[in-house]
């Protein structure tokens, strides 16, 4: 048999892990990025010798083909083992994450912890009505003083609206225990009535160039086989036809051109795939497209001398004085992004596209950022040496309380028309996926294109489970496995998963 030959749309972790997979058994793929750098949100962006990580990426996993092919891709040597360490900036206080008994009852002082434990029993008592929305949600879990201690005000700096007007489901999906009131409860209950304080991992592999230098191996490893990888090229047109696809239109720097294809992956925002599509899409597939948004981001990486250094990945900013909703310290991430005697300090803003801090100029955003970062007490006036801006759209797709119908339109949809069309990844699947998902879907994508199995790549990631906790007697790179679809191959097969659980 002649084997398939596949477009892939977009060059994230997703589309050039399906990429590198298809071309390793010599199947025929072209990759389009409309980007001018592959690894979408995991790139690495350079700036006068300054690298910075847009979001901040710690690679770990417990799936044996995620964990195998990043090292496939990467010699070991371009590995760094780091430390893992996240804290929470309130009040003028930096509290441990997850919080420790000691660390949050000096925070706090003894009358508000109490006040948060009788807040968490109240709960436990008369829980919300509505837990739909995540302040229901959380207030469930942890009552509403530490609700809002510790959830509001950064969420609603990450998503723009009010924590009662989004879904429970992102809650559900990144938000466990991780000890919030346990560490309270601890600190002031009898001994004999204390328990383990669940904690998160301890380390994790980082690439010493940033997470852009294991989609740039990749990109390379691809086109030494054979594939393509066009920049700056974006899709206009998916082409269908008798109930397939059977093109794309494509603009680059040299123009229009249409590609043939027997398969597309497609990593884009599903709803921009949909809008793409010609024939067009149904009126309610449209309106469902339509009806699905995206939260955007930027950094201001703003130079310091090492000094004002910390040894956190990132610094989650819960204070509504200031707009910035997350710092990372790049110099905690790796030695080589940064430079000897100084460390590039990232803070992260969410807004969406057009609005005011979207569309300020740079240096106006540099001189924010620097503003900010003295009212927080993080250096002292006068100490940023120069600054950059990097800016990233549709950077986080927006859990409302319609998107779950939306997207399940689209799914039928796409299922029942363009079968040979396979969303993958967090914006190809409007899911809020991390990296290790995100390429599960594309290798189980793969399989499927190739092998003929039919697992249903929409059941990845849809446990209630937060990923980065630590299992017993595991000191670090470790954690949960994505929860995979179960029905994965011509009928009657069995197959092992890649956590090497056996399906039935």
């Amino acid at each position: 048999m002649t084997a398939p030959h596949t477009i892939i749309i977009g060059a994230g972790p997703a589309g050039l892990t399906a990429a590198y997979e298809l071309t390793k058994r010599n199947a025929t793929v072209e990759v389009v990025e409309a980007d001018e750098v592959v690894g979408g949100i995991s790139r690495t962006v350079e700036r006068d010798g300054w690298r910075f990580d847009i979001g901040g990426h710690r690679f770990f996993t417990k799936v044996p083909q995620v964990e195998a092919l990043w090292h496939e891709i990467l010699a070991d040597e371009d590995f760094l083992l780091r430390p893992r360490m996240s804290r929470i900036y309130y009040r003028g206080k930096l509290y441990d994450y997850p919080l420790k008994a000691s660390n949050a009852l000096r925070n706090l002082g003894l009358l508000e912890a109490v006040r948060c434990v009788g807040s968490y029993l109240w709960a436990k008592v008369s829980p919300p009505r509505d837990q739909s929305h995540l302040a229901g949600w959380v207030t469930a879990r942890f009552g509403r003083r530490l609700f809002n201690h510790f959830f509001k005000t950064y969420n609603e700096k990450l998503w723009g609206v009010p924590a009662t007007e989004l879904s429970a489901d992102w809650a559900a999906q990144r938000i466990k225990n991780l000890s919030l009131s346990s560490a309270v409860l601890n600190a002031l209950l009898p001994k004999r009535n204390q328990k383990d304080i669940t904690s998160l991992i301890e380390e994790f592999n980082y690439p010493k160039y940033g997470p852009g230098m294991m989609w740039e191996h990749c990109a390379a490893h691809v086109e030494k086989r054979g594939g393509t990888v066009s920049l700056n090229t974006r899709v206009g047109t998916v082409h269908r036809t008798a109930g397939r696809a059977v093109a794309v239109t494509v603009v680059g720097p040299d123009g229009e051109r249409r590609v043939e294809a027997d398969h597309i992956i497609s990593s884009m925002p599903i709803s921009h795939l949909v809008l793409a599509m010609d024939p067009p899409a149904p009126a309610p597939v449209v309106a469902a497209a339509e009806g699905l948004y995206y939260r955007d981001f930027l950094t201001v990486a703003l130079v310091v001398p090492e000094e004002f250094s910390f040894p956190d990945n990132w610094i989650y900013i819960h204070a509504p004085e200031v707009k910035v909703g997350r710092i990372q310290n790049f110099g905690s991430w790796s030695p080589y992004l940064v430079k000897n005697g100084r460390t590039c300090l990232g803070l992260e803003y969410f807004l969406s596209i057009g609005d005011e801090l979207w569309n300020s100029p740079d240096d106006k955003l540099v001189a924010l950022g620097t503003a900010e970062l003295e009212r927080l007490g993080l250096v002292r006036p006068g100490s940023v040496e120069t600054g950059y801006v990097v800016r990233m759209p549709r950077a986080y797709p927006f859990y409302d309380f319609a998107y779950r119908d939306n997207v399940a339109t689209i799914r039928d949809w796409l299922a029942a028309e363009v079968p040979n069309v396979h969303p993958v990844g967090r914006n190809g699947m409007h899911r809020y996926n991390n990296a290790d998902h995100s390429m599960m879907t594309a290798l189980l994508s793969v399989s499927n294109i190739l092998d003929g199995t039919t697992h249903d790549v929409w059941e990845v990631n849809v446990e209630e489970e937060y990923h980065e906790e630590k299992t017993p007697g595991d000191h670090g790179t470790g954690r949960a496995a994505p929860v995979l679809p179960r029905a994965s191959g011509p009928a009657g097969a069995t197959s092992v998963s890649p956590a090497g659980e056996r399906l039935s």
